[in-house]
């Protein structure tokens, strides 16, 4: 039995130069200060870090990216959801050649699947990864993996390892959390909405990948070892700290750029988003920016240069 997968992941974005190619040596830079700063793990190719924006060979260079300058330190739990069963196999394969920790694979996306599509879907990929597999239930984006599915998954396939909820509805994780561990104890719980990481925490998850560790890593590894620690006043001003900066950050702009504004504040060359934007959406985040390096000057943040 492996170790579960614990503590607070970060679901970084990745920098672009003032051409849009990925900024290599600004990605790993970024990777550094992450694990510096008391992050437990690397979350590679997830929503916030818009993998849907990237080609396939660009997704790979950044867990390999990520991989080498954790250099070892944390695991990298690397998003390897592709289009279809195949090709999401091939870039199982590629983390695993990288030295990932386990692969997340968000359920179908764009096409609205029944629950017995989900399972089959997972099934297929469960049957074949060379790597340990968690599943990432975002059922604002993509099919929604149900309880049943999720216990179903892990009783039948060792791999599936664990499974992150971003859903933000704290009753049905906690049901989640206690089915899946009545047929897998070493089976992970991790919470993928700020609001609910120390409420998660309290009742048995196993931490979080958290967009707004990329930005406040010092505050959501704070928040989780108060928690860990059964510190419940210290987790509770934490939590509502860190929910301030992430309404901020989630709501400032159209997700998740409102992320790259402030690692940008943190002091990171982020770049353009390759997604366009008007004058007026531009003009909307320089005004950002300075609310949010207002709110980090009130937490005592500085810049990471």
């Amino acid at each position: 039995m492996t170790a579960r997968i614990t503590g607070i992941l970060t679901p970084h974005m990745v920098p672009l130069d003032a051409q849009g190619r990925i900024d290599e040596a600004e990605l790993a830079r970024y990777v550094d200060w992450l694990v510096r700063s008391g992050v437990h793990g690397l979350y590679p190719n997830g929503s916030t870090g818009e993998f849907l924006r990237f080609t396939v060979e660009e997704r790979r260079r950044i867990v390999e990216i990520t991989c080498k300058a954790a250099a070892g330190r944390v695991p990298v739990v690397a998003g390897a959801a592709e289009a279809n069963v195949k090709e999401t196999l091939a870039a199982c394969e590629h983390c695993l050649d990288c030295g990932a920790r386990a692969v997340a694979i968000v359920a179908p996306f764009y096409y609205r699947l029944p629950t017995d599509s989900v399972y089959a879907y997972f099934a297929a990929i469960a049957r074949e990864s060379p790597i340990d597999v968690t599943l990432y239930n975002i059922p604002m984006l993509a099919s929604p993996i149900d309880t049943a599915t999720v216990v179903r998954l892990a009783t039948e396939f060792p791999r599936v390892i664990g499974i992150k909820d971003s859903s933000g509805d704290v009753a049905q994780m906690i049901r989640l959390l206690a089915a899946a561990r009545a047929v897998r104890p070493d089976f992970s719980v991790l919470t993928g909405w700020e609001g609910a990481l120390v409420p998660m925490i309290l009742a048995g998850c196993d931490g979080g990948t958290h967009a707004t560790s990329g930005i406040v890593p010092e505050l959501t590894r704070a928040a989780f070892d108060a928690a860990q620690a059964g510190d419940i006043a210290r987790a509770n001003d934490l939590q509502r700290r860190i929910t301030r900066i992430f309404d901020l950050l989630f709501g400032g702009a159209e997700f998740p750029e409102g992320f790259r504004v402030g690692a940008t504040v943190r002091g990171f060359r982020m770049g353009p988003s390759r997604q366009p934007a008007t004058p007026d959406q531009h003009a909307a985040r320089a005004r950002l920016a300075d609310r949010i390096g207002q709110a980090l000057a009130a937490e005592g943040l500085e810049t990471a240069l």
